[in-house]
């Protein structure tokens, strides 16, 4: 673990009262909840999934300009899936893709690879959450 002060950036959220916000003001949205499906806004997995799609994003940009001058290209998209286990504890599974424009196939693997080696977040390895990352698959023509 980094020393306190080699930190680059640091930031604070907080949920509350069916409210999330980051201590910048930045975000700040109406949360729903698993537990009252009647519940407008946004619900954990769609937060899980945009929080993984944007941090995989910045270390897909930053892998990209070694293979690629189109790093600006890079889209990734992640999918996060929560259930619960018959003892009551949540699982998560996400799935995240990395595409870039003008990329092989094989470019595409190095890049989701590198990538996936950059970000912070791994499979801890209890079995409670997966995390995948694959380069996306062809778009149609």
């Amino acid at each position: 673990m980094p020393e306190p002060s080699s930190w680059v950036h640091e930031a604070t959220a907080t949920a509350e009262g069916g409210h999330l916000h980051t201590d910048d003001g930045e975000l700040s949205t109406t949360l729903a909840s698993p537990l009252a499906p009647h519940c407008n806004g946004l619900a954990p997995e769609q937060l899980l999934a945009a929080a993984f799609a944007s941090c995989l994003h910045h270390a897909a940009v930053e892998a990209a300009t070694d293979i690629t001058d189109e790093a600006h290209t890079v889209r990734v998209s992640a999918q996060a899936r929560l259930a619960r286990d018959p003892d009551g504890r949540y699982r998560a599974d996400v799935r995240a893709s990395i595409a870039s424009v003008g990329l092989t196939r094989d470019q595409l693997i190095d890049l989701a690879e590198y990538a996936d080696r950059l970000w912070p977040f791994s499979s801890d390895g209890d079995g409670r959450h997966t995390l995948t990352v694959v380069p996306a698959e062809p778009r149609g023509r």
